[in-house]
């Protein structure tokens, strides 16, 4: 029986353009990602460098203004439907269910966050969940299984009664290995407001 439920936030939450940041660099000049790129951005991730750092990195390798590397940084953004937040807030107010977000999120996405949606609403949307977790916040990253490790073990949760959704492939098998209930959802065909209608939640 599911007790627990764990969100993902891009493409479960909020719009995603996974492609607008790589098209955005390149129209400044950096056409492919490295290694060393990746690395910069998994620790800027984790929140093991800061936001100084990741800018300087990328100033003193390809002489990338600040303004525009945190345009193109936060190009991948877009919008938060509306029917979906209604969703989770129905959700949260039902208490069926202990609700969790566990996102790879680095503080200038949640800095853009912020100021686009105006903290009322982030405040709001936060509080729909009994922890909000972000990966530059705590330290760890998916699809890292010590990520879920931490979150089973901080909340007390069974892994066998805890569903995770993430659209990322590589994140919900991690989640599969310790046993946690997964749905790899697909941002183009479905959405998270249709939860409930899951087979694994038939009562």
């Amino acid at each position: 029986m599911i007790k627990n439920i764990i969100f993902d936030f891009g493409d479960v939450f909020i719009n995603l353009d996974k492609e607008a940041t790589y098209k955005e660099l390149a129209k400044l000049g950096v056409t492919e990602i490295s290694e060393e790129m990746m690395h910069q951005y998994f620790q800027y991730e984790m929140g093991l460098i800061s936001t100084n750092e990741f800018i300087e990195f990328f100033f003193n390798k390809f002489k990338i203004p600040k303004e525009d590397l945190v345009f193109a940084w936060n190009a991948i953004l877009l919008d938060f439907p509306k029917h979906r937040f209604d969703f989770l807030k129905e959700l949260a107010k039902s208490n069926q269910y202990r609700l969790f977000l566990l996102s790879n999120t680095n503080d200038l996405h949640i800095s853009w966050i912020q100021n686009d949606w105006g903290m009322e609403l982030y405040s709001e949307f936060k509080n729909c969940f009994e922890q909000f977790y972000l990966s530059h916040e705590i330290n760890f990253r998916k699809p890292n299984t010590d990520i879920f490790e931490f979150v089973l073990s901080e909340n007390n949760l069974q892994a066998s009664e805890t569903y995770f959704i993430d659209d990322t492939r590589e994140n919900t098998n991690a989640a599969q290995q310790l046993g946690i209930q997964v749905w790899n959802n697909c941002p183009q065909t479905e959405d998270i407001v249709d939860l409930l209608k899951r087979k694994e939640f038939a009562k």
